[in-house]
This record gives structure tokens, sequence and C-alpha cells, in this order.
């Protein structure tokens, strides 16, 4: 779609117009877009202005000497608590009349977004309704109608002309802002009270408790709470100009509200809770919001003990312990008492890391107490003599930055410059993403030889996390327990500062260190010099402030990258120039200056710069917490593409802990955001918290079926990550220590090896459609199915009797409940089953991934059973059941499931798959091969159907064998005309190995019967019939249909269908012939009873063949088998394909996201979604922009407005 697709529709453009005045004016609708009568308007005028009026009353009487102050408030609100109490009883009688269901009138158009109300006179239900439409809520009656009253009385007492005139010092400023105000208060009052408008800034996609009401009232009692404290306390300056730009800004809240800078209450708690937490107590951004809550109450209680001790001693004992402890990961509790041990053992450190920990609280502790106890100096106050004709005026401390504070500094400084240099080294690029570093490898084509090119990058992490995490945490313990303004420690300043220092130097380390150095340059700056202002904050406060400092000044720089960014690439990139592109461009220019202050603005506010439909019209986003989400990371639209993102996410996960101990993503602080490539796979992560020797990570995999933009967007990324990580032998030396793309919002960092899966596809023409190939089908089809039932006669003679009474499974990966159950439902069809039969069968294609050692054993062949229903339920021949159970192979699908979000026009064609007709194929001489029918006679009748059935071979043998497997309705004339397909040979083969691999009773059987080969012969066979593969040459279109679970339909189909055990043997041995058909067409023949032995192993061990819609095949891969293998049909291209998935260490590129950009971009998607409600699909903000990498931005936001279709839980990593 080109530049110019409208930002909003025609119709969007129109609900957007009339919801813009409502948010502006607090309420009234009036513009509705239909004919409404003129007193619908005049009652929410007269409504809007009653809080006016009611204050005037009291204003009119307290001008008049009648009231006092306090009076004329009281009387106001008492008035306005009686009209908000009517509104809202006559609203909730309204509610109560009008909640018996009613017919919809035939003209009302239920599907407009929008209800069209009839109003039939001045005081109907239905007029009430729409004006006052009531709380659904008692709690919510009761409370705003009280807070509408009390807002009333204030507002009045706030805006006494009096008062005003006495702040102003005259009526002349004192009037505009005294009739401007009571707009700004009416719009409170109205929002609270008649009807609560849709607010731009908002957090909750719903607003279940009618929190959105009390937007406006919170922000009014705010700026009224300042102005009662100048008034009840004594006159400060500072307080008395701090009123008078409230009182203006009072007047311009309604722009505000409009515009969406001001948060919603539950925003503004949660923004102000994690700005206090971060700025004020040293801890860290939270990954949840109890998380949050849980962590301000116990850190804001660690300062107010830190002040009422007496002694600095113990100050700093305490101080050092709390802060330790407080920047632990608290969610390892659960992993030390084992609930949470699976999560635990692979991503922590577990039980181990407990006496570590202890060591380091006690070091920690002992350190700064004996340092405090025996070197500790207070500041002795050496004076300066300020004399002015020989007589002395004042004598001032100067600062003394020496003895074993000042070595201790000097240590730091060190220590940062080797951090900071050995963090940049294990990174692609250095100095913020400009140069190359010359260090870092360039792909090698393996992940071995990568490991290998980087030894001397791992050595450099290692050495820079003993640094900064065992060394610089010690020293700067040492540089605050010498502080000579511990004295004075018993100030609230001092005890938050020094609070908050002690808990950085482990929650962020390197952010403390990079402080405290700053700090100590400071002081050697300005040593000897008089210790006022600055100096006289002590070091506490000063580590606060030059943290604040920071925090701004980076977020400032990064939005402002960010703007550039935007306001550059909608000229520079063509298919983001748009016709009004260049008068936008002129109008930044111009208003340059109110630029950088709504970027200041945005930065000291800490919110997010929002570029409006991503277009260079910045506004100042509302505060909101770091994740800009207000649920808990972890939803997600899954899809059946989610399982690759579940394996990759915990191997992903331990491959980042090293990544980040060591530097490689950079400085990586909380609310870091990166992406992830690997193939057709986007990973995004998010930092959500950090702290000592671990990080919160979430994870989010997005869509595989990639879109126009996906498509545009993912490419850019791959030529990125390949400008900086592959070699190049075009560019010039100078060009490849540049970055091409520094100003793309995406930066590579690095390489990580992660064990996932490739995916390989191939197209299987002259492969399937190959006579050659296909005539060898059947001839393995038998062999194959032969193997099988002799893998399960040998699995039965494994079990004890007590195993078979009990059907306990055989492996881990098998599900003995499932099994149990389906298989007994078969056992009731049947007349002919024996009472020592066992319904356990082997497969293994969705157990765990066996070692090569166990390519002889046959124990996972148990693994088919799961709960997994590949043929759906099965009506005909069934006994009643109290409940439908799941049942299946692993390597079998789901009939339905394969075409299911076809549309019909695009299936197949029916004949060449041959649904219901004898299957076919065109041979090269034109000659057609048809599938033989079955005949039928009045012979013995047997279970289900009618016609002939084979002759029952008795003996010993035929115990081997469920009794009714044997009765297939096939001709005698027909079974001996394929008897030639029964391989003897391979058979005996067989039967030889199993009783070298310890086979007992049954084997010996085999070995001792010969007949025992005209039984399984005769099952096999009874097998190949009904499936349709009786023609010499099956056609691709049946052996595709085979593959996935159909069959021509037969009797004899009826009859193997209602042998579910059976069923399933088959079909998992077409799958393997048909794996046999495509290993030899790619690797060559197999020539030699023992090579298809081996082969046949391996598949039964190592590999799952089935289709990706399988159940079994999403098990398969999370518990990482090796092999996957899976065959499809191309209906565009008219194509059969095949694919395989292997399991191996693959190199998975990582680079980091401007995080201003993706905050700026997610509230752009907030006020576009929630409240324009620009859902098109096509809307130009959701298009490709490869610089900013918009599409994929929207992708990772949280549902509902974004759509991953993986997101993890926060993940907890160690990295110390």
């Amino acid at each position: 779609m080109g530049p110019e697709v409208p930002l909003l529709n025609d119709y969007k453009q129109e609900f957007f117009w009339k919801r813009f005045p409502q948010t502006l004016l607090g309420g009234p609708r009036l513009k509705l877009g239909y004919c409404a009568p003129p007193y619908v308007y005049l009652h929410q005028l007269l409504l809007f202005l009653t809080p006016c009026m009611l204050g005037g009353v009291g204003t009119a009487l307290y001008q008049v000497g009648m009231l006092g102050d306090a009076y004329a408030a009281t009387l106001s609100g008492g008035l306005m608590l009686a009209v908000a109490a009517t509104l809202q009883t006559l609203a909730q009688c309204v509610a109560r009349r009008s909640g018996v269901v009613q017919r919809l009138s035939a003209q009302n158009n239920i599907l407009a977004d929008e209800e069209e109300v009839e109003f039939s006179h001045c005081v109907a239900p239905e007029t009430v309704r729409f004006i006052v439409p009531g709380k659904k809520f008692v709690v919510n009656v009761v409370l705003h109608t009280l807070l509408a009253g009390m807002l009333c009385g204030l507002g009045t007492w706030y805006l006494l002309p009096g008062s005003l005139s006495a702040l102003y010092g005259g009526m002349g400023a004192a009037m505009p802002v005294f009739a401007l105000s009571w707009v700004t208060l009416c719009s409170g009052e109205y929002a609270l009270i008649v009807n609560t408008p849709p607010e731009t800034a908002t957090f909750q996609p719903q607003d279940t408790y009618e929190i959105t009401a009390l937007t406006r009232p919170l922000y009014i009692l705010i700026f009224i709470a300042v102005d009662l404290v100048y008034r009840l306390t004594d006159p400060v300056n500072e307080l008395r100009l701090t009123c008078q730009v409230l009182h203006v800004v009072f007047v311009v809240l309604p722009v505000l509200w409009a515009l969406g800078t001001l948060p919603p209450p539950d925003a503004l708690l949660l923004w102000a809770m994690e700005q206090v937490l971060v700025l004020g107590l040293g801890g860290s951004p939270m990954a949840t919001n109890l998380r949050l809550l849980v962590m301000f109450l116990v850190s804001s209680s660690v300062p107010v003990s830190a002040y009422f001790i007496p002694s600095s001693l113990g100050v700093v004992l305490f101080t050092v312990a709390m802060g330790y402890l407080l920047s632990q990961d608290g969610s390892q509790l659960g992993a030390l008492f084992g609930r949470t041990r699976a999560q635990a053992s692979a991503l922590s450190l577990g039980l181990k890391g407990l006496p570590l920990g202890l060591l380091f609280l006690a070091g920690a502790m002992a350190e700064g107490g004996l340092l405090h106890y025996y070197l500790y100096e207070p500041s002795a106050q050496t004076g300066i003599n300020i004399t002015q004709d020989g007589a002395p005026l004042e004598v001032l401390p100067s600062v003394r930055f020496q003895g074993p504070q000042a070595a201790v500094g000097y240590m730091l400084i060190c220590l940062l410059l080797l951090c900071w240099g050995l963090r940049e080294i294990q990174g692609v690029f250095l100095l913020g993403g400009t140069l190359r570093n010359p260090l870092y490898p360039r792909q090698t084509g393996c992940s071995q030889a990568f490991r290998r090119s980087c030894r001397g990058l791992r050595l450099a992490g290692y050495l820079r996390r003993v640094l900064l995490h065992l060394v610089a945490p010690f020293a700067m313990i040492a540089f605050l327990a010498l502080d000579g303004s511990l004295k004075d420690l018993h100030t609230a300043s001092l005890a938050v500062g020094f609070t908050r220092a002690f808990r950085m130097v482990w929650q962020s380390s390197d952010e403390a260190l990079l402080q405290m150095v700053i700090v100590v340059l400071a002081r050697l700056g300005s040593r000897g010099a008089p210790a006022t202002g600055w100096h006289s904050l002590g070091t506490g406060v000063q580590l606060l402030v030059v943290g604040l400092l920071i925090d701004r000044t980076s977020q400032f720089i990064s939005k402002l990258r960010f703007a550039l960014t935007v306001i550059v690439t909608s000229w520079t990139e063509t298919k983001q120039r748009r016709q009004s592109t260049s008068a936008m461009l002129v109008v930044n220019a111009v208003l340059c200056p109110l630029l950088l202050g709504e970027l200041l603005l945005s930065a000291l506010l800490s919110a997010p710069l929002l570029p409006l439909f991503t277009l260079p019209i910045f506004l100042v986003g509302f505060p909101r917490p770091l994740r800009s989400w207000p649920g808990t990371p972890g939803t997600a639209c899954p899809c059946p593409d989610s399982v690759y993102y579940q394996q990759l996410s915990t191997r992903l996960a331990s491959a980042l802990r090293g990544a980040i101990a060591c530097g490689a993503l950079g400085a990586a602080p909380p609310g870091s955001h990166f992406l992830c490539r690997f193939q057709d796979r986007v990973v995004w992560l998010t930092l959500l918290e950090r702290g000592y020797g671990y990080c919160t990570l979430n994870i989010k995999g997005l869509e595989l079926q990639e879109t126009s933009c996906h498509t545009l967007e993912a490419r850019r990324m791959d030529e990125v990550f390949e400008a900086a990580l592959v070699q190049s032998q075009m560019a010039s030396p100078c060009r490849q220590m540049l970055n091409p793309h520094w100003g793309n919002t995406l930066t590579p960092r690095c390489a990580l090896p992660v064990r996932l899966y490739s995916d390989a596809r191939n197209v299987l023409t002259g492969i399937i459609d190959s006579h050659e190939h296909l005539r060898k089908l059947r001839g393995d089809y038998v062999k194959v199915l032969l193997w099988l039932l002799l893998q399960r006669c040998a699995l039965r003679d494994r079990l004890t009797p007590q195993q078979l009474q009990e059907k306990v499974p055989l492996s881990p990966g098998a599900n003995s409940s499932s099994s149990q159950h389906a298989l007994q439902r078969d056992t009731q069809v049947s007349t002919h089953v024996a009472p020592s039969h066992s319904p356990s069968f082997s497969s293994s294609s969705s157990s765990s991934s066996s070692s090569p050692d166990q390519r002889g054993s046959l124990s996972s062949s148990a693994d088919w059973l799961d709960d997994d229903d590949l043929f759906g339920p099965q009506v005909a021949r069934r006994l009643a059941q109290p409940q439908e159970r799941n049942f299946s192979l692993p390597g079998s699908v789901e009939v339905l499931s394969l075409y299911e979000n076809m549309a019909l026009s695009a299936l197949p064609p029916l004949r060449p798959l041959g649904l219901g007709l004898p299957a076919a194929d065109r041979g090269s001489g034109g000659v057609v091969h048809e599938a033989t029918s079955l005949p039928t006679s009045h012979g013995h009748q047997q279970g289900q159907g009618q016609g002939q059935q084979q002759q029952r071979v008795s003996g010993p043998h035929s115990q081997l064998l469920p009794g009714e497997w044997q009765t297939a309705p096939l001709a005698p004339p027909q079974m001996q005309q394929l008897q030639a397909l029964v391989p003897s040979d391979w058979f005996h083969f067989a039967v030889g190995r199993l009783l070298a691999a310890g086979g007992q009773h049954a084997v010996a059987l085999l070995q001792e019967e010969r007949d025992a080969l005209e039984l399984f012969g005769q099952v096999a066979l009874s097998c190949l019939v009904a499936l349709g593969l009786e023609a010499e040459m099956p056609s691709p279109g049946l052996v595709f249909r085979l593959y996935g679970g159909g069959a021509p339909w037969s009797e004899a189909l009826d009859w193997l269908k209602g042998r579910r055990e059976l069923h399933q043997l088959a079909l998992k041995a077409f799958r393997y012939s048909f794996k046999l058909l495509f290993d030899q067409a790619s690797l060559g023949p197999i020539d030699s009873p023992e090579e298809l032995q081996a082969t046949l192993d391996e598949y039964e061990h190592h590999w799952y063949i089935g289709t990706a819609s399988d159940h079994g095949w999403q098990e398969s891969v999370r518990q990482e088998k090796p092999f996957l293998f899976s065959l499809g049909h191309d209906l565009a291209m008219g194509t059969y394909t095949g694919r395989v998935l292997t399991l191996h260490e693959q190199l998975v590129y990582v680079g980091q996201v401007c995080a201003e950009g993706v905050r700026g971009q997610w509230a752009n998607l907030s006020w576009e979604l929630l409240y324009a409600t620009n859902d098109d699909e096509e809307r130009y903000s959701i298009q490709a922009h490869p610089v900013l990498l918009r599409n994929l931005t929207v992708q990772a936001a949280d549902p509902p407005l974004g759509y991953p279709i993986f997101s993890s839980t926060p993940l907890h990593l160690a990295c110390l």
C-alpha cells in the first residue's frame, strides 16, 4: 500500500471528530451524528454549568460578607451533593425500569457502532439514560456522589476571587483565571457524576471498575491540596510562586487531558511507585505490578528505619545488609524449596546460590563495619578566613579528599575504565554502534568455529564479571563506609541518599560505579574550595542527584535520536513520503524550540514521546511504567507455530545468561529491547528487571506466516546483521570499520550459539512422481509393517504379567491413561481378542530423543500412544461410551486438520487423490494402474460388515497377534496374487535380530513355527489392500492422501478402522515407507537387510515422521526430538514438498532496538486503537518501515493491541 493511505478512513474520521469534543469538554455529547431534539443539548449544557452555578451561590455570599470562606465552600458542596444524589438516584431508577428484556425495534441497526436513540420527550427514560448513564456498581454511586460534593466545595474555596486577587496582587489577573478555572472544574464534575468522557490517556483496554471517572477529579484535588498547604502554612516565596504557576496550569488542564499528557490514576500510581523505587530507593523496575507494590513497600521502610538508628556503625551494617538482600531475586526462594525446581535448575543458581549469597553478605557487612569502625574520620572542618580590611568575616569548611577514601576513589576510577573497556569489546560495535569492533570475529560458518574464535573475548568477559560483581561492590562499600557525611545521617535526605547508595552497589553495579566516579572527579576538581552548595549536600544526596541527571540525560538523547529518525526518514524513505511531509518538516523546523521543549518535558517526566500516526508530529505521552502495558507479561495469540518459540525460549534464555553477564548486550538496563533473528524466526526480548546476579526477561515470538510488511522489515533486519556479522569482500577496509546502518533503530550486538531447530523444505518433484520409486513403495511398506508387528511381539514379551495387567507405560513419553482407555474401546468392538493380549504396542516418534547407543532398544515403541485422536470420532460399530477420549500415533494426522484452514475451492481435485474411487496413476506408456476392488460374498460374518474373510491360521503362533486381525474380508485369489510381496528372507532376518537382542518366548516361537510367516504376511497384506495399495504403482495423490491419514473407501478399510491398534500400525508403516522412499531417492538405495534394520531403528528412536498439524509433532518439538519429517502439498504451485526439522546448534543474531523508539510507537498504538479505534489492518501506522521496524514493533506489543504468537512468562536468569 502506498504512502498516501489515509491515516483514518472516512467513518473513523467522523467518529473521531464526534468523540474529541466530548473529551475536551469532559463528557457532554454535543455532536451526535444524527438528528436529536434541542432539549438533549440543553439538558447537557445545564448539567455542565450546574457546579459553576452552585459555586457561584457560595462565592456571591462570601463576597457580600454574609458567609466566611469555609461556610461558603460548605454550602456549595452541600448543594452539589444533593444534585449529584438526585441524578444518580434517577439514573438507577431508570436502569431498573429498563432492565426487562424488550424486543428490538425493526428500524434500529444492531450492527451500528453507536446506537441511535429515539427521544420521545425531555424526561423520557431513554433521554435520562442517554444523558446520565449511571454507574455499574453501588459503591461507585456512593463514592462518586460524595466526591462530587467535596470537589465542588473545595473548588469554590480554591477559586474565591479574594484569594486569587491576593495571590496575583490584583483583580486584573485574577478574574480571567477565575472564569476559566470554573470550566476546568465543571468538566471534572461532569465526568464524575453525569457521563464519563473517553480519555485519550487510556492505559487499560477496559474500564472495568470505572476508574476513568476519577481521572479529572484526582488532578483537581492535587492542585487544591498544594494551595491548601500554601494557605495553612507560613508564607514561603517558593511555595507562592508554585501556586501562581499551578493556577495557570489549572486553566489549561482540559487541553492537557485532551492531548493525553496526564495519566489515568492506575498508570499514575504505578509510574510514581516505579520512579520512587528506582531513583529514590536504588531499586529496579519490576516485572509485575504485584512485585512492584511489594518491593516499593519493603524498600520504603529501609530509609525510615535507618533514620531512627542512633549509631552510624549500625546504619552502615543495616543498609549494607538490606541493600544486598533487596537486590536479590525474591522468586528464587520458591526454587530453593522445590516449588519451581524444574525452571530453577536450568536458569538460576538454585541451592548452590544460598551459601554463596550468605558468603557475600557476611563479607560485605564485615568490610563495611570494620572500615567504618577503624578508619572512619569525621570531616574535620578546616576553615578559610575570608577577610575584609583585616577583619575576619566568615569561616567556611573546605572540600577535603584525602586518606583511605581518596585511595578507594582512585581505585574506582580504574575499575570503571577497565569494566567499560572490557564491556565495549564484547559487542560487534564500539562507541554506541558507530565503529566496528576489530576484535569481534566475523561469522565463520558454524557455531563450533565461532566459539573457538571467541575464546579471547570470553576470557575478557570472565575478567569483567569478576571485576564488576566481586571487586567493584566491595570497593564501593569501602568508599561509602569511609565517607565523612555519615555523621549527619540523622537527616531525611542523607538517610534516603545513603540507603539508595548502599543498595545501588548491588542492584546495578555498573551504574553505581559511574555515579561514584563522577562524584570523585567533582571532588578532585574542587579540592580545597569552600564546601558550599553542591559539596554541602553529602555523598548520598550527591549520588542521588547524579543518578537522576544521568537517567534523564540519557532519555533525552535517546528521544532526540528517535525524533530525528522519524523526521529524516519521513523524507528519505520514498515509501514513507506523503504529500504533507514537506509541510510537516517546515513546521518542525520553525517550531524547533517547541519540539526541544517537548523532548525535555518528556525526558523529565520519563514519558514516551508519541509520534502521532508515526508521523513527524510529536506529543508528550502520559507517564506510565517502563513495561508500557498494564498486565503481566505472558499473554499471546497462540497458533501451531508457537511451539517452535516455546522450544527456543529456554535454550535462548540459557545462552543469554552469559551474554548479559559478560556485557555482550551492552549496559542492558531494565526496559531494554532486543531482536533475535534465525531463518524465518523473529524473537523479541524485553528486559523487565535486573538485580545483583540476576535479570528477568520476557521472550516473544512473532508470526512465521510473513506478510509483505513483515517480509520487508525482516529483509532489512537480515541486511543489518549481515553487514555487521558476515565478512564482506566488496567493501573497503575503511567502510568495513563503520556501521552502514547506524541510523537504524536496530543495532547488532552479538551472535549466540543456540541449540534449536533448523527448517529445510524440499520440492519432491522427481521423487513422489517417479515411477521407479513408486514401484518400490509396496514392497517397502510390507517390510516395514512386518518389522513393526515383530517389534510389537517383542515388546509384549518383555512385559511382566503385572505390567500387562496394569498397562504401565513403557517409556517416559508414553501416556498410559489415554492408551489404556482408547484401546479398551477397541477391544469392546471385537469378539476375538484373547485375554492375554496387551493393548500396548510399539512406536517412538513422540518419545524423548534417545542416545545413539539405544538404537537397538525397542522400549520407546510405546511412545506412540498419546492423547491425540487422529481418525476422528468413530460412530459406527461402537458400543455406548461415557465420553470420547483422544488416541493417536505420532506420525499420524488428524484428517480434517489437513484442510481445515482452506477454502473448498482451493482443495485439490478428488480424482487424483482416490477419494472413494479406485487409485489410478498414468504411467509413461499411458497404461492406467487401478486398485482392485475387494470382492464380497455371503460367507462368515465377523463383527462388522459382510464379506469373504481369510481363513484364520491355527497353531501356537496364532496367539502372537489378536485373532480379529486375521479376519480381513479378502478373497483367497487376491491374497495369492499379492503373496509374492511378503519377503521371507527379511522376515527371518528381523526375527534373528530380535532373538539376538534378547527375545524370549515369543521370538523363540516365531523361530520354531514356519507358519508364523504366513500369519504375519496375511495381516500385512490385509492392511496393504485396506489402504488401497494393491496397485503396482500408486498415484502421487494417493500417496499424499495416505500419508495424511486418509484412504479410498472400501469394505476392507472399514474392517481395518475397526481395529484401531492395527490401523495405527498400518499408517505408521506407510509413513516410514515414504520416508524410506525419500531417503533412497536422495541418498541412494538400501541394499542390505542390516542397512534397512539400522534405518528403521533410526526412525524409531530419533525421528518423528508425521505432519506439522499433529499433536505429536508439537510434543516432539517440545521434547526436542532430533529430527522431524512431514509431507505437504503446495496448492498454489501444485507441488508436493518435504519438510525436515533438524535440532542442532546454530548462531542466532541479537541486536538492540532503540528503547525510546519502541515506547513511542507503543504509545501511539495505544492512542490509535483505544481512543481513535483505528483498527484497520491496512492502516498507515502498521505499514512497513525499514528503519523504525514499525510493523514488527506493533506485533510485539502485548495483546489485545499486539499479536505475538508466543510470549513467555517472566523468566528469571542467574547472571552472576
